[in-house]
């Protein structure tokens, strides 16, 4: 069914893909795409921002984006200044600059510090917004690249420093390096200047496995301990599915040892203790957090030392935990409300304590000040945010015993709309099968009763968690007089493992029947009607919109799906796919295949003689290399086979995530709002 299409260079896909995106940008490059587009584009570029800090040496680090910059500079600033701002921040890094002489784009995926320097980094690089990352090692001091140094071809990749000079390598350099999903299996000891390919293999997990990795502590640099519990630690992982994995420890000896875990677990490790989240019953109610002593020994059982830190009661799950140097920190999200709690590990018999939020916080996410567990000290950064709260950072000086354990107050980000008048909500729909579907409603200042349009988002797979947070584009759709949702379906993560489980593989079609129980349930409310109703979702969220065009079509009088996984029977084909087969089922096993058939939107496509669908906007990018964007164009070219007149724009660069230059990510999303507009709230079919 139009297999053309998934060969990128054949004159017939390029030709289709310039046709549809004429066709798009004629209908949806209005005036109002304009202001949004400028619009949009100076959010990005805002200098007056919050700034999320990393800690190196006796500097502080930021990375954004500037109007001069569109790509993106690299700031230091002294450590002992407040990160605000106005502050005398210095460019050490320009990659408009790097990009201009290399006359190739590349575009910021962070840096990984070496312990033993901690102002010598390894710069991660993305090839155009895809998978492929360059490793290119930068002197933050001299402010300048490393003559000589790492530079490591843009592969799927990640590494770990080993010493000064050698890095544990991960990179799928060829078919023997990648496991069949195409992730990084063999892990090399890179020293500088060597061929990857030259490089002795390390570790190496097993082609059926989605990818292996090194995680590497050592208690006397860190100045935590000596002698032999000073020795370094050793960590090798193989994943075998997505959220699940064995993990290795390195004995004296050089033999790797298996951590008695569970393989569906979350796992994390410092020079004492590990933690980690049950996914199942195996041995803890699933939703657990689990602390015990690392075994760093061969024979030794730690798990009678074992302190469960948290049981789940209904709608509770663990959002973020980490292990410190000597504290262990978590979130819990009780019914989509953050709680944050600490432990200190050099107690043994030390409680947890809660500590206290902002009242008006809606989500949490927290961070180390410093980039790497060797260095520095406990100090924590927590950022607060909400739908309608601009986002808060705070400080928590874990490595002060003396003082109260207290957030402080370190900068809030202005705000960039006005959200006086305006409400958010938690509410719950009621599914086909009985399940009640939290979702939270952002509502504008003032509507018109059973008229509101409603941008609804939704996503339901592989564990993921929605929560609240503060956007300025969805701020802008909500100043016009428009109302966002975003639905906990079932598939993700946002009340434990079962909320994911129970939409796996032949239970897909509850997250399906979630998305559309949650739109039926803000008509049954008087909220607004189905024609003003724009479903949208990305990847697997794409899936979710496609299968709401083709089997909810009433519900809805827009979707805009987005870099979407469409086609169920040929996912596997591409590299990338083969490591979904867990959540979705396999297409070359006859009872996984049928019940594939049923809902793949490629396949469910009926002619407009039975059946009117809602307008459809699809969007993609020709260098998707996670989600092949054959999916996209396939779909398309089946609706407008059947008599459809779907919308469809594919992006030349930008990868899975849509990045890009300031000037390409505003347009890519004003497209997407003025598709909206155009629809829901203009009342267009287009």
């Amino acid at each position: 069914m139009h297999l053309h299409l998934e060969r990128d260079d054949d004159p017939q896909t390029l030709q289709f893909v310039a046709k549809m995106d004429a066709d798009s940008e004629r209908l949806l490059k209005t005036p109002e795409f304009e202001a949004d587009r400028i619009a949009i584009k100076d959010m990005i570029e805002r200098e007056d921002r919050l700034i999320t800090t990393t800690r190196r040496g006796n500097w502080l680090f930021d990375f954004h984006r500037s109007a001069d910059h569109p790509l993106g500079r690299w700031y230091r600033l002294p450590a002992d200044r407040t990160p605000l701002p106005d502050a005398p921040w210095e460019p050490i890094f320009d990659l408009d600059a790097f990009c201009a002489q290399e006359d190739r784009k590349w575009l910021w995926r962070g840096a990984i510090t070496c312990p033993w320097e901690p102002t010598r980094v390894l710069l991660c690089l993305s090839d155009g917004g895809s998978d492929p990352i360059r490793m290119l090692e930068f002197d933050c001091e001299t402010k300048s690249i490393v003559a000589g140094g790492f530079d490591t071809p843009a592969v799927r990749s990640h590494a770990t420093w080993l010493s000064r000079d050698e890095i544990a390598y991960f990179g799928s350099i060829d078919r023997e390096s990648s496991t069949r999903s195409g992730w990084p299996r063999v892990g090399r000891r890179l020293k500088r200047g060597q061929s990857p390919a030259d490089a002795p293999v390390l570790y190496a997990a097993d082609d059926s496995d989605i990818y292996g990795s090194c995680s590497i502590f050592d208690p006397q640099l860190a100045g935590l301990a000596t002698g032999e519990a000073g020795k370094p630690i050793r960590i090798f992982s193989a994943g075998h599915e997505i959220g699940s994995a064995s993990h290795f420890i390195e004995d004296g000896d050089g033999s790797l040892r298996r951590i008695d875990l569970p393989k569906d677990a979350e796992f994390g490790f410092n020079h004492s203790h590990l933690i980690w989240l049950a996914k199942t019953d195996e041995r803890l109610p699933a939703g657990s957090l689990a602390l015990q002593p690392l075994p760093r020994e061969p024979g030794k059982s730690d798990a009678d030392e074992r302190r469960i830190l948290f049981s789940p009661n209904e709608r509770q799950s663990v959002s973020q935990f980490l292990l410190l140097r000597e504290w262990c920190v978590f979130v819990v999200s009780d019914n989509m409300q953050p709680h944050l709690f600490v432990l200190d590990l050099t107690r043994t018999d030390a409680e947890i304590r809660e500590i206290a939020l902002p009242a008006d916080v809606q989500t949490v996410s927290v961070a180390p000040l410093y980039s790497d567990l060797h260095l520095g000290d406990d100090t924590l950064q927590v950022y607060g945010a909400g739908f309608l709260q601009p986002p808060s950072s705070y400080r928590l000086d874990l490595g002060d015993r003396q003082t109260p354990l207290e957030l402080k107050h370190i900068a809030s980000s202005p705000t960039y709309f006005d959200s006086e008048g305006m409400s958010s909500v938690l509410l719950e729909a009621t599914s086909e099968d009985g399940t009640k579907v939290p979702y939270h409603i952002v509502l504008p200042r003032s509507r018109t009763k059973g008229e509101l349009p409603v941008l609804m988002y939704g996503y339901g797979g592989f564990d993921v968690s929605l929560g609240p947070y503060y956007s300025g584009v969805i701020g802008r759709w909500l100043v016009q007089g428009n109302a966002y949702v975003m639905a906990y379906i079932r598939g993700g993560g946002e009340f434990g493992p079962n909320w994911h489980r129970a939409a796996k593989g032949h239970g897909r079609h509850k997250a399906f029947a979630d998305f559309a129980a949650v739109a039926r349930d803000l008509v049954a409310r008087g909220y607004t009607k189905p024609s003003r109703i724009a479903g949208n979702g990305g990847s697997n969220g794409g899936l979710l919109t496609g299968v709401m065009t083709t089997r909810y079509p009433k519900d809805f009088g827009a979707i805009w799906c987005q870099v979407p996984v469409l086609d169920m029977t040929r996912f596997h084909v591409f590299p990338a796919g083969k490591a979904w087969i867990d959540e979705y089922g396999d297409p070359d096993n006859p009872a996984d295949r049928d019940y594939l058939l049923s809902y793949s939107p490629l396949h469910n496509v009926k002619p407009t003689s039975e059946i009117t669908y809602p307008s459809i906007y699809i969007e993609s990018s020709s260098n998707d290399d996670r989600v092949h964007p054959s999916h996209a164009r396939r779909f398309a070219a089946q609706l407008e086979a059947l008599g459809h007149h779907p919308l469809f724009h594919e992006f030349g660069s930008g990868g899975h995530g849509g990045d890009g230059a300031s000037t390409e990510r505003a347009t890519r999303t004003a497209l997407g709002y003025s598709f909206l507009r155009e629809t829901i709230v203009k009342g267009k079919n287009l």
